[in-house]
């Protein structure tokens, strides 16, 4: 098996070290990463500048760009084959609920994802990196069940309680939480008393009940939920093509 590997943390996070030596060993891996901490970039590419590709004295590709761009420069422009899956993370931190949108985490396993291959997110369910060996350890589980008995290509989100390995519970499958709207923003001025903002902190979960990904990962377990792309509203669709309808009568 082939799994090509990025993050959104950048290639000296210890959770995408971790994930990379976990895998190694059960597969032929290659790490695409960003040089820098990119967290909070979601599915953006870089379309107005050239990027480059170095190699890091860990053997790992480094890109001056997004998560995104990594995936999409590796599949289209630097290997020279297709890899039989993606893998993300792991993350500083959880990625549940509304934060998936906002998450390069997840958008770099999107990206694999839009290509047509299978892809797996995973991330922390608390910032820190405590356990993170456990954690990468409980990814190497999941990649190696390949999920055969579902149709290809799926797109997995993971969030991995802070626990050791043995105090980890069951592989849950959940649907995203919600949250409530995000905290204001936090103003302050620079050093030449011009005002600035900060982007305030995440709001307080709204849904949060079982069969969520809060829930499982509140109660010790590890939360995989299915993701899909197509973002249209289905039932306002059908509303607004029953009231052309009406309206062409």
């Amino acid at each position: 098996m082939r799994i090509l590997i990025s993050n959104d943390d950048g290639y000296l996070a210890p959770g995408i070290e971790a994930l990379a030596s976990a895998l190694a060993p059960v597969a032929d891996i290659v790490v695409f990463a960003p040089d820098s901490n990119r967290s909070g970039a979601s599915n953006s590419l870089s379309l107005d500048r050239p990027l480059s590709v170095q190699q890091a004295a860990n053997g790992f590709y480094v890109v001056n760009g997004t998560p995104t761009d990594c995936v999409h420069v590796a599949l289209t422009g630097v290997l020279d084959y297709r890899p039989d899956l993606i893998v993300s993370g792991i993350n500083n931190g959880p990625n549940m609920g509304d934060d998936t949108l906002y998450s390069g985490t997840v958008a770099a396993a999107t990206e694999g994802y839009l290509f047509g291959i299978p892809a797996i997110a995973f991330s922390q369910a608390e910032h820190g990196w405590a356990h993170i060996d456990a954690a990468a350890r409980v990814a190497r589980d999941i990649v190696l069940r390949r999920f055969d008995e579902l149709r290809s290509p799926w797109l997995f989100n993971v969030n991995i309680p802070n626990l050791p390995y043995e105090q980890i519970g069951a592989l849950t499958p959940t649907r995203l939480g919600r949250r409530h709207q995000a905290e204001p923003v936090i103003r302050a001025l620079d050093p030449r008393g011009r005002p600035i903002f900060w982007i305030g902190p995440p709001g307080a979960t709204r849904d949060a009940g079982e069969g969520t990904d809060f829930y499982a990962v509140a109660n010790g377990n590890i939360s995989i939920t299915p993701l899909q792309v197509d973002l249209t509203h289905r039932d306002q669709l059908q509303a607004m093509s029953k009231a052309q309808s009406r309206g062409s009568a």
